[in-house]
């Protein structure tokens, strides 16, 4: 039932329509600005709003009023600090008023920022740089009185530059703050909180080759060897086996620790056990509750896998398959004797899952040739396939495919179902493979780099599609990504760096 509704979620939103003409739509029960987090540093807000970068404004998106900035929350010692208050509408930028209503929700006409949201960002940006002198002028509403008002948001960075993050001091500046948020905000036991954290946050710090950060990465690598076996009965369970075969790979590629090993056999045994490849595999919960989602052939979900093992629910789905075929991948790039008939099983399951135009759907039934939507999927099989250690040339035309789907439709980059951290990581991985597709997918989005910066230089995980994740570890997540993308360019991992780091995949 659940995979029925996305499909209607998402054939619905494909083509205009005045529900879809909002951001992450506005539900009747107040979400998803009543959404609240229950700790971290945006406890104290009363809801999910937009970021408006180092200002320190959250504001909300008004049906009323599609041109303005609702002003929800202003952060204590911020630049908008006892200038801007909570109920101030934002109706332009220095005397000019905003031109374009917003219409930035979930569907393929209103994805990506438009309206207030991108001028601001590009009025924000041009504060920061050495042209702006540090200064922004916000025209406000305040109970039906207009006044400009000038914050001094400072020249900390110097703005994006055309290629960034290639060369950009900017991104050089804010990784370097991420990297002491990442270090203050790892537990005592090397994890940073879920699978989208303990994937992005070590893969960032290991790409910086610094050796104070290694050990952080090691740390987290432990953790994963502490927590995985080759047999586990937890629940939701594929989704950390998948983050620990992928950072363990990494780390034993960059370092080989020979101990690391026998940890990736293990995780890799477990996800062998995993993999759904029989229809003997199905759960008798499943067969009893959701006859409608059993496989309708032998090759239903053949070679995927889902939130747990085997068939359960509505059985595999694309997100999780690519990772399992990046993790084969990987591990066996280690030099881990991976069946590559099973190998081969995952693959044939995205091949399935995408359309012609290369944009991978929920699970392995395509979507239309002409559809598209969230690529974090994409961005999954795309990397999967371009990391495949397979010498058929099928694997490097898929993952083109998908790389380039991802550079013609970038407005959803932030915007993903599930987990929308763990969408761009994977989607700008894939795209980061064909470089014209990876200029695109950044230069649409400076505006979320650009607003999504905090006044203590973390990121924010801005509203988005599900309404889901916007928590106490919203920043820790959201910070996470951004320093992975934005270390791409560094090319010091194996997954961005194939070429030079090809080797013989013998078992050591």
């Amino acid at each position: 039932m659940q995979r029925i509704k996305y499909l209607i979620t998402f054939l619905f939103c494909a083509v205009p329509s005045l529900e879809c003409i909002s951001q992450v739509h506005y539900f009747e029960d107040g979400r998803p600005w009543k959404n609240r987090a229950n700790g971290g540093p945006d406890r104290e807000v009363d809801g999910w709003y937009y970021n408006l970068g180092v200002t320190g404004m959250r504001a909300e998106l008004s049906a009323s009023r599609p041109k303005h900035l609702l002003i929800k929350y202003v952060f204590t010692g911020s630049p908008a600090d006892k200038q801007i208050q909570a109920n101030d509408y934002i109706v332009g930028i220095g005397g000019k008023a905003f031109e374009t209503a917003h219409q930035n929700g979930y569907g393929e006409s209103v994805f990506g920022a438009k309206g207030p949201i991108l001028e601001f960002a590009n009025a924000l940006e041009t504060a920061q740089s050495s042209a702006g002198k540090g200064k922004l002028i916000v025209d406000i509403d305040r109970n039906g009185k207009r006044q400009l008002v000038t914050l001094d948001v400072g020249q900390p960075y110097v703005g994006f530059g055309t290629n960034f993050p290639s060369n950009d001091a900017n991104s050089v500046h804010i990784l370097e703050d991420i990297y002491s948020y990442l270090q203050k905000t790892q537990r005592s036991n090397g994890s940073w909180g879920s699978p989208p954290h303990d994937t992005f946050a070590p893969l960032a710090l290991l790409a910086s080759g610094r050796a104070e950060h290694l050990e952080l990465v090691r740390r987290n690598v432990r953790y994963h060897a502490d927590t995985t076996s080759s047999k586990d009965q937890s629940w939701l369970i594929n989704w950390r086996y998948m983050s620990a075969a992928i950072v363990m790979s990494e780390y034993y590629l960059a370092t080989g620790e020979k101990w690391v090993l026998k940890e990736l056999q293990e995780v890799h045994d477990f996800l062998v056990s995993s993999q759904y490849v029989d229809q003997s595999q199905i759960d008798t919960k499943t067969r009893r509750e959701r006859p409608q989602d059993l496989p309708k052939t032998m090759m239903s979900a053949h070679g995927g896998w889902g939130h747990n093992p085997g068939f359960e629910g509505y059985g595999p789905i694309s997100m999780l398959t690519g990772q399992g075929a990046l993790a084969f991948a990987l591990m066996k790039h280690c030099g881990v004797n991976v069946d590559r008939k099973r190998h081969l099983f995952a693959y044939d399951f995205l091949a399935r899952a995408a359309g012609r135009n290369g944009y991978v759907w929920y699970a392995d039934e395509a979507a239309g040739q002409n559809n598209w939507a969230d690529m974090g999927r994409t961005g999954a099989a795309g990397i999967a396939n371009a990391l495949s250690p397979y010498p058929d040339p099928v694997h490097r035309r898929r993952a083109l495919s998908h790389a380039k789907i991802i550079g013609t439709h970038p407005e959803s980059f932030p915007d993903t179902h599930g987990s929308p951290i763990m969408g761009m990581g994977y989607a700008a991985l894939a795209a980061f493979h064909d470089p014209a597709s990876f200029r695109r997918l950044m230069d649409k989005n400076r505006w979320w780099f650009t607003l999504s910066q905090c006044t203590d230089n973390s990121f924010y995980y801005q509203p988005n599609r599900d309404n889901a994740g916007y928590g106490a570890d919203s920043r820790i997540s959201a910070s996470a990504v951004t320093a992975f993308i934005l270390s791409l360019p560094k090319q010091s991992l194996f997954m961005t760096n194939r070429q030079s780091q090809a080797r013989e995949f013998q078992p050591k």
